[in-house]
């Protein structure tokens, strides 16, 4: 539908991870960014991450699945717990496409009101297509249903997005594994 477009994706990668996470289920990242590419046309996918060397694989999948990664430097908390607030860091890169007319609409991947002033931003300028909200409806910030635009629930497209293992075969292995 969107093929010939032009557009690109903002992603909170934290939020992404934590609301997917509380549903109780695993994306598949590589069917996510076919899906915001058949569905949007988005043709960059920018997936904003803190950087934490021992989680190099997942940021080698994530950019062989197509995001363009965008890193923040993390701190810990005293428990030890990384804290890499990348909120103004999309903000940012969203407003720099905006203005710079690097693409035509923009989709938005979060549950956090604090983007709400960006959404109703990129409503107002006719560039923001859609919110796509990792929790809930129930857990999607009130500050983004406000804005009166389509909050897509990935929830209710996890049937296509949804990292599906294969069943193991009656000797233990993968059906169509080499093991």
């Amino acid at each position: 539908m969107n093929k010939y477009k032009n557009n690109f994706a903002y992603i909170d990668g934290n939020n992404l991870y934590q609301g997917v996470k509380n549903s109780g289920w695993k994306i598949d990242f590589r069917r996510f960014r076919q899906w915001l590419s058949d569905k949007y046309g988005i043709k960059r996918a920018y997936y904003f991450i803190g950087l934490i060397p021992k989680e190099k694989d997942l940021y080698a999948s994530l950019a062989k699945a197509g995001f363009t990664l965008i890193f923040k430097e993390v701190t810990y908390d005293r428990a030890g717990k990384p804290k890499g607030n990348c909120d103004t860091d999309l903000v940012l890169q969203s407003a720099i496409d905006f203005f710079k007319k690097n693409c035509e609409g923009q989709v938005l991947v979060t549950s956090d009101g604090d983007y709400a002033c960006l959404a109703k931003f990129l409503k107002d300028g006719n560039k923001l297509m859609a919110i796509l909200s990792p929790y809930q409806k129930d857990k999607c910030s009130i500050f983004l249903k406000r804005i009166n635009i389509s909050i897509i629930y990935l929830r209710d497209i996890k049937r296509k997005i949804n990292l599906n293992k294969k069943a193991p075969s009656k000797d233990g292995t993968l059906k169509g594994s080499f093991s």
